[in-house]
């Protein structure tokens, strides 16, 4: 039970991709009483296994988790969709009597989770239209240097070639004249029935972490995640324009076979994009004023064990 208001305590660990949350999550797990629930978007798809490095059957089988495989890929899955279905879950787990675990790197999942959702302005069809004019002719790299000067903290955390949320922000900001960031810090948070206790996987050197992610994706080019991918693209209701498709590794991969690059240059693509993936991952991250952080690479996962349940409540 949690002095601080009564409230008991659900876990969440959190961290960039390749800093090693799964495995230290199946540890916990071996070490005491929870469940594990997935923060992950690109999991919620079946047949997106290799490219999101999904814990396989044997790694399941030991340590199930929850929220993944959930939709298949050319269905949609928002982070209000999320929310819903992480506090059933949550409630689920409790009710046997365990804790709670969350384990991601989908920081807006985590956000969205904490604080709710912010009630936005709809979709102006109108204005829609005239930023897809104005990108069609600049660019969507032209497009995310307009949202940097008018909203420096949404841009931030979104790629040039994001054309999705860029105009979404940009939309916002031209129906209400307010940045999209503000209206995130406006949203009342509810009150949950449970005090999240963050613990987060927070690497403090880059070029160790850079490491990892090459070495990450050799095992995930070594696995087949061409093959995988070919697969999806076989599928009749699939395109490369689905929020599925638009995930580190699978746009890429998607590009690649459509001939628009040789094997080399998909795998320079696709190290970048997932080094970039990493950096917005840890500028969220320290925004979270919550997070209890730890260097991955400087402490053993028992030690790191040892931490999170000496501090769990």
């Amino acid at each position: 039970m949690d002095a601080e208001d009564g409230r008991i305590p659900v876990l969440a660990l959190l961290g960039p991709t390749a800093a090693g949350k799964t495995a230290l999550a199946v540890r916990l797990l071996e070490a005491a009483d929870m469940e594990i629930i997935s923060v992950d978007s690109g999991m919620v798809y079946r047949g997106m296994d290799i490219g999101t490095a999904k814990p396989d059957a044997a790694t399941q089988a030991q340590a199930p988790h929850h929220l993944i495989d959930l939709r298949d890929p050319w269905q949609t899955y928002s982070a209000a969709d999320f929310r819903r279905d992480a506090l059933a879950c949550i409630e689920a787990v409790r009710s046997r009597g365990r804790q709670p675990l969350l384990v991601g790197g989908s920081m807006l999942y985590y956000k969205v989770l904490r604080d709710g959702l912010t009630s936005l302005p709809e979709a102006d069809a109108t204005v829609r239209a005239a930023l897809e004019a104005q990108a069609a002719t600049l660019g969507w790299p032209a497009m995310h240097a307009e949202l940097a000067r008018v909203d420096p903290v949404t841009a931030q955390r979104l790629q040039p070639g994001d054309s999705q949320r860029i105009q979404r922000a940009l939309e916002v900001y031209r129906l209400t004249g307010q940045p999209l960031s503000q209206w995130h810090e406006q949203a009342a948070a509810p009150a949950l029935p449970f005090r999240l206790r963050t613990f987060a996987l927070l690497p403090e050197d880059r070029a160790a972490l850079h490491a990892r992610i090459e070495m990450r994706l050799e095992q995930m080019w070594a696995q087949g995640l061409l093959e995988e991918v070919a697969a999806l693209r076989a599928l009749p209701e699939m395109h490369a324009e689905l929020p599925a498709m638009r995930s580190v590794g699978y746009r890429q991969t998607w590009a690649y076979l459509q001939g628009h690059y040789a094997l080399a240059e998909l795998k320079e693509r696709t190290l970048f994009a997932t080094r970039q993936l990493a950096k917005r991952q840890l500028t969220w991250l320290r925004s979270f004023a919550e997070i209890n952080p730890r260097d991955p690479f400087r402490q053993t996962d028992h030690e790191l064990v040892d931490w999170i349940l000496q501090n769990r409540w």
